[in-house]
């Protein structure tokens, strides 16, 4: 295949660039808002990833790899945001839910305490979890994505959920003892 016809077959299967920003604003948003828990850090990160899409857009090679870019950068500077500003974000429960991509959860104060709780985790067991169940990724995907093998991944899943499992676990337990439910 001749050089032009490399160039054409790439521009009819990748999108403008302001094509691609609108596509994928809400994904990139929705792993900054998932992972950092502020409006404005998310905004800010999906900012700073486009900045940096624009500025390396000749070296996309087709929408899988606009994609897979994305995700992978939008994860990386997520991360170094919070190493950054070594905050961890504070919760109301009057706080109002943002919109995601996926919105399949219609309990609202139980999306709203599996947020906070999910904002607990470590850094690398939390953008696990937002990248598996918000984006649907597959361990080996997000194992190319965070440059890591796919059993750190897989244990990553896991010790989150156990760690989710027994916070809300004792949270339930000392709800039902406060309570007095449970009791004969």
């Amino acid at each position: 295949m001749a050089v032009g016809q490399m160039a054409a077959a790439r521009e009819a299967t990748l999108a403008t660039f302001a094509d691609a920003v609108e596509r994928h604003k809400s994904m990139v948003f929705s792993i900054g808002w998932h992972f950092l828990r502020d409006r404005g850090l998310a905004e800010e990160l999906a900012q700073d990833v486009f900045v940096e899409l624009y500025r390396n857009w000749a070296g996309i090679r087709s929408a899988d790899h606009l994609l897979f870019w994305l995700r992978k950068v939008s994860s990386h500077r997520a991360i170094d945001l919070v190493r950054k500003r070594k905050a961890r974000p504070e919760f109301s429960l009057e706080s109002a839910t943002e919109p995601t991509t996926l919105e399949k959860m219609h309990d609202t104060m139980l999306k709203s305490y599996l947020e906070r709780m999910v904002a607990t985790l470590p850094e690398k067991q939390r953008i696990a979890i937002v990248l598996r169940y918000q984006e649907g990724l597959e361990p080996e995907e997000i194992s190319k994505l965070l440059n890591t093998n796919v059993s750190t991944v897989k244990t990553h899943l896991a010790r989150a959920l156990d760690l989710l499992r027994a916070k809300t676990s004792g949270k339930l337990q000392r709800q039902r003892s406060s309570t007095g439910e449970g009791e004969i």
